[in-house]
């Protein structure tokens, strides 16, 4: 049975090169990766890989990896990368939700706010559920996904300006806008992506939309949902340098445990010193 919530998604990733266009080029999460990929041994998992922007830099520094995504065209775009660069990644097309991969690993990943994609509490469950399955006992979980600030939150029934990119291919201005719309009894923010195409004199030829919808987890929500399938968190940071989480920031980076007996409940996780009294 196909997963609807995660389908609902495909739009937003069903052209792979325009997604590599527009986000190939982030690369402040593989530092951090590396460093805990140094600490491991045997094959790595990046769940919800997309085209292999996280994956193959930690192929190519040697280690094993297996990229797993729900997109087909996501994954082809990763493999075809991954050739060029002769890198002997494994990639598999699954549900994240109800992974099946026959291996255990010591580390598993998920970054690109990939998280904030299952959207209902079932979709959370089973990807954390999976996760837990697949990690030896005491094996590290990482993932990103957005703080849910109030700035955020707001209804945005107007365009309104993201950012500006070069487009690769004509090296003409890209702009981008949003609009959204916040859901509070879900907690599922709808969102449609505006990209408008610029010729060389600066006047828009083309427009391209796109829609995504993503779900926010408050902190306290978050240690709960972790704590029940059975991961310690050993830190909570607001960015890929390990910067200390406070109540203004952005971002949640988590690094967590599974707990050595393989339960699924624990004592309360531990806390970084610096972690605000939080009232996304």
């Amino acid at each position: 049975m196909k997963n609807k919530s995660l389908l609902d998604n495909f739009e937003e990733y069903d052209d792979p090169a325009l997604y590599d266009r527009e986000n190939e080029r982030y690369k402040g999460d593989i530092p951090f990766l590396q460093k805990w990929a140094e600490k491991m041994d045997g094959p790595i998992i990046d769940v919800a890989c997309g085209t292999g922007r996280a994956t193959i830099p930690l192929g190519q520094e040697g280690y094993e990896l297996i990229g797993v995504d729900v997109h087909q065209g996501m994954l082809d775009e990763a493999k075809k990368k991954a050739d060029n660069l002769n890198l002997n990644v494994k990639w598999l097309k699954q549900d994240c939700t109800n992974l099946d991969l026959h291996v255990k690993s010591s580390l598993i990943y998920t970054v690109g706010n990939s998280f904030q994609h299952f959207l209902t509490n079932e979709d959370q469950d089973g990807l954390l559920k999976s996760v837990n399955r697949h990690l030896k006992n005491g094996g590290i979980f990482i993932f990103g996904t957005r703080f849910p600030v109030e700035e955020d939150l707001i209804h945005q029934s107007s365009e309104e300006y993201w950012r500006t990119y070069p487009d690769p291919e004509t090296s003409h201005e890209v702009d981008v806008y949003t609009i959204s719309r916040y859901d509070a009894l879900d907690q599922v923010q709808h969102c449609t992506t505006i990209r408008k195409y610029k010729d060389n004199q600066g006047c828009v030829i083309d427009e391209k939309r796109t829609n995504i919808n993503l779900r926010y987890v408050f902190p306290k929500e978050m240690e709960r949902l972790l704590d029940a399938h059975g991961f310690e968190i050993l830190h909570v940071y607001e960015d890929w340098n390990e910067t200390p989480i406070t109540n203004d920031s952005n971002e949640m980076v988590y690094v967590c445990k599974k707990h050595g007996d393989g339960s699924t409940a624990s004592k309360a996780p531990q806390k970084e010193a610096r972690e605000p009294s939080l009232c996304f």
